[in-house]
C-alpha cells in the first residue's frame, strides 16, 4: 500500500524588530492562516522571519509570508529562487512588499528601501492611505485563483500602493480605483511620483502571480489586522482598537483558499511524489 504524500508549508509572520508587532496583529493572521492549511490537511512549519529559511525550503511546498518588517537578504532571495524556479509556490500577503525603510529629510514617514526580495516577489511597496472600505475587481474570474470571486467585491482594509517590477511577467487579478478619497500626498515627497498607478491613471494592483522557472509568486496586497497590543505606543486615530478588516470577509478567505489549494497543486505538479522538492546548492 502506497503511502499518502501530503505537500508541506512553510509560513512565516512576524514583525521587526524580532519580538515587536510592528502594528499587526500577527498571531490572528498566523492562527487564520494555520486554519486553512488544515482544512486541506497540509502540515506546517512556523516562524517569524526568513533567518533560517534555507532549512525549510527543502521540505516545503508552499511558502507563506504575512510580516512587517522583515524580509530575505541577498542570500535568502537566492535560496527562494532557487526553490521558486525547482517548481515552489511563495504566496506573498500585505506587508510582504515592504521591508527596509529609511528616514527621508523633512518627511516623517520612512521610504521603502528596493532590495532583490522586491525583484523575485515582483512588486514594492510605497505607501498607504488610512483604512478604508473599497472595491475590488476581478481581472480574471476563471483563473484558479480567482474562482467564486464574481466580478468584484468590498473590502475595508489598508488601500496598498504597490509598484510592479516586471509587468511583463506579471498576470494581473485584481485591481481596484481608490477614488479621491484614498489620497497620499507624501508620495511625491518619498518617491518622487506615484509609480503604483497602471496606465490609466486611476487603477492599482492589489493581487497578481507570475511564474518563476517551474514554479511561480503570488502576493495578494490585503490583510491588515491589529489589536490594541500592535497599536502600543503609535500615534492616536480614529481607528478602531481592533480590526479584522479582510480576515472578516469572505472574498478574501475565499482568495486564500483558492491559492493555498492552487499553490500546493502547482508545486506537486512538478514531482507527483509528494516528497521535497530537489533543489541545486545556493553556494
Amino acid at each position: 500500500m502506497t503511502e499518502k504524500k501530503f505537500p508541506r508549508a512553510h509560513l512565516i509572520t512576524g514583525g521587526f524588530p524580532p519580538g515587536s508587532m510592528a502594528g499587526h496583529d500577527h498571531d490572528h493572521a498566523r492562527l487564520r492562516l494555520l486554519g486553512l492549511l488544515a482544512e486541506r490537511d497540509v502540515p506546517a512549519s512556523v516562524t517569524n522571519d526568513f533567518a533560517d529559511i534555507e532549512k525549510w525550503l527543502p521540505v516545503t511546498r508552499l511558502l507563506i509570508t504575512y510580516v512587517a518588517g522583515p524580509y530575505p537578504n541577498a542570500a535568502q532571495c537566492r535560496a527562494i529562487r532557487t526553490w521558486v524556479e525547482a517548481g515552489g509556490h511563495w504566496l506573498a500577503l500585505h506587508g510582504t512588499s515592504g521591508g527596509r525603510a529609511e528616514r527621508v529629510e523633512g518627511v516623517r514617514q520612512r521610504r521603502t528601501v528596493k532590495t532583490e526580495h522586491h525583484a523575485l516577489l515582483g512588486s514594492f511597496f510605497l505607501t498607504h492611505p488610512p483604512i478604508c472600505k473599497f472595491r475590488v475587481d476581478v481581472r480574471e474570474g476563471d483563473h484558479p485563483l480567482t474562482q467564486g470571486l464574481g466580478r468584484s467585491f468590498e473590502v475595508e482594509d489598508e488601500p496598498y500602493f504597490i509598484e510592479l517590477q516586471d509587468p511583463g511577467s506579471t498576470r494581473i487579478l485584481l485591481t481596484a480605483e481608490y477614488g479621491a478619497g484614498a489620497v497620499s500626498p507624501i508620495v511625491a515627497p518619498l518617491y518622487g511620483s506615484d509609480t503604483s498607478l497602471q496606465p490609466d491613471g486611476k487603477t492599482r494592483v492589489l493581487g497578481y502571480t507570475r511564474e518563476v522557472g517551474n514554479g511561480g509568486v503570488t502576493y495578494f496586497a490585503f490583510g491588515h489586522c491589529h489589536n490594541p497590543a500592535s497599536r502600543q505606543g503609535r500615534p492616536a486615530t480614529d481607528e478602531p482598537p481592533t480590526f479584522r478588516g479582510s480576515w472578516e470577509n469572505d472574498a478574501f478567505i475565499k482568495l486564500l483558499r483558492n491559492a493555498i489549494a492552487w499553490g500546493t497543486l502547482a508545486a506537486t505538479r512538478s514531482d507527483t511524489s509528494g516528497g521535497p522538492l530537489n533543489l541545486v546548492s545556493t553556494n
